[in-house]
């Protein structure tokens, strides 16, 4: 793992938008995108540079279950608001969050990513060590999957919503053994909140309990982290 320790999530974004360029000058072309807080400053860095992805594709982590593409809180949305209306891909793949046949769906996805083989994946941690929103517990060699939220995950994002019953409590999420055949895994820390997931995941044994353990196991990761998101790392 090659961690680059920054000052702030602005630096974040800068290292890998660069992180970013570098792919594309090396004839990447498919990205693995994700939602949340923690790549904001990455894709602000893209919409305002000159890069250029309108012969790229891109295919999101996860998408909660049960709301429509046009709905404020689904990351459908999120991506266009973020992305997608200033840097357009040729195509943008997200899982159906109004899919009712749960094994219809994730089989499309896992298709998709099988034709689709990811260049650069980026990704962020959550507080209980989940990636995507595969949650302590996931199979560590699983594929994309229907999956239920944890508290913690559910607290989490309620931040985001009028009401925490509002929450979606499941979600579509590529596995983390889909995650893994990602070519290169761009992981973002940022927050002394993030400082267990980070020490455990990095220093910790490979286990279920931290999914985010399993990118031990993988051959080019790297992780950008501020200082606070890094204070329980031992070295």
């Amino acid at each position: 793992m090659n961690i680059i320790t920054v000052k702030d999530a602005q630096e974040g974004g800068q290292k890998a938008f660069n992180i970013f360029k570098e792919a594309l000058a090396d004839n990447a072309k498919v990205f693995g995108l994700a939602t949340g807080s923690t790549p904001i400053t990455l894709y602000e860095a893209l919409t305002a540079s000159d890069l250029d992805f309108s012969d790229k594709t891109s295919i999101n982590l996860d998408e909660y279950v049960g709301l429509a593409p046009d709905n404020p809180q689904s990351y459908h949305y999120f991506m266009q608001q973020h992305l997608f209306n200033k840097k357009p891909f040729a195509t943008s793949y997200v899982p159906d969050g109004l899919a009712t046949d749960a094994d219809a769906e994730t089989q499309r996805y896992d298709d998709i990513i099988a034709a689709n083989p990811i260049d650069l994946q980026i990704l962020g941690i959550g507080r209980n060590g989940h990636i995507g929103f595969n949650e302590p517990g996931s199979p560590l060699t699983g594929k994309t999957h229907k999956v239920p939220l944890t508290q913690s995950t559910i607290d989490a994002n309620a931040r985001f919503f009028e009401n925490e019953e509002d929450v979606p409590r499941f979600a579509y999420s590529m596995g983390i053994g889909s995650i893994m055949t990602a070519k290169h895994i761009l992981l973002m820390a940022y927050g002394e909140n993030k400082a267990d997931a980070i020490q455990k995941m990095v220093e910790g044994p490979v286990t279920n309990h931290v999914p985010a353990s399993a990118l031990q196991n993988h051959n080019n990761v790297t992780i950008i982290v501020d200082e606070a998101a890094a204070s329980k790392l031992s070295k």
